[in-house]
């Protein structure tokens, strides 16, 4: 039987980062995020990455297709 949470995460399966090099995702300070965002951009579950990163205030990396920095704009223009 599966747990709400395992659920909840069940997105991560089809996301195209999982069939990749993580590196990417998590560039040193100032390095590029281009083929990052590049392969978030053909994801069919970027929303649901996005949203998850939003409500768990994931502070490094790529998620959804958003830097960090993007994410704190978005959060901010939020509220």
């Amino acid at each position: 039987m599966r747990k709400p949470e395992d659920e909840a995460l069940s997105w991560q399966t089809d996301a195209l980062c999982a069939q990749t090099d993580p590196e990417a995702f998590f560039p040193e300070k100032g390095g590029s995020t281009r083929d990052a965002k590049r392969i978030c951009d053909g994801c069919e579950v970027r929303s649901e990455c996005l949203e998850y990163a939003l409500e768990n205030d994931e502070r490094f990396g790529i998620w959804g297709g958003l830097s960090e920095r993007e994410r704190r704009r978005l959060r901010r223009e939020a509220m």
